[in-house]
């Protein structure tokens, strides 16, 4: 499995990447625009992320604009739904509105934090990654 940490937070980037590595590759990003721009090399490679762990509060563009992109360029490049890469959003922001907001625009699965691994695992295993 391919993974891209998107975390602006050095101790939480290195948190997730320390703990997804165990389920694949991982690449990590400090910002949205450096997630978009990774999304697009793996894409123009052909070796395209199974599943983007992403940060909702972060600077240059947040969680909801990267994740804005990314579907556009998955609907530019004719990628049916079930075949979009798997987003989890991540955040400290649990009011129903954000959550709401994040699932209309695309995401998989939001999850709180801090990170609680089992439900990580558990919403890996939903998203038929693991």
């Amino acid at each position: 499995m391919k993974i891209l940490i998107v975390e602006d937070d050095f101790a939480s980037r290195k948190f997730m990447m320390d703990y997804m590595s165990k389920y694949g590759e991982c690449d990590g990003t400090v910002d949205g625009k450096e997630a978009v721009e990774a999304f697009m090399m793996a894409m123009d490679d052909e070796e395209p992320y199974d599943l983007i762990c992403l940060d909702v509060m972060m600077p240059e563009m947040d969680g909801y604009q990267v994740l804005k992109a990314i579907r556009e360029i998955e609907k530019e490049e004719g990628i049916l739904a079930k075949e979009q890469v798997k987003i989890i959003m991540m955040t400290a922001l649990s009011e129903e509105k954000n959550v709401k907001k994040a699932f209309e625009m695309g995401c998989s699965v939001y999850c709180n934090k801090p990170v609680d691994t089992n439900r990580l695992e558990d919403a890996m295993k939903k998203l038929k990654l693991l």
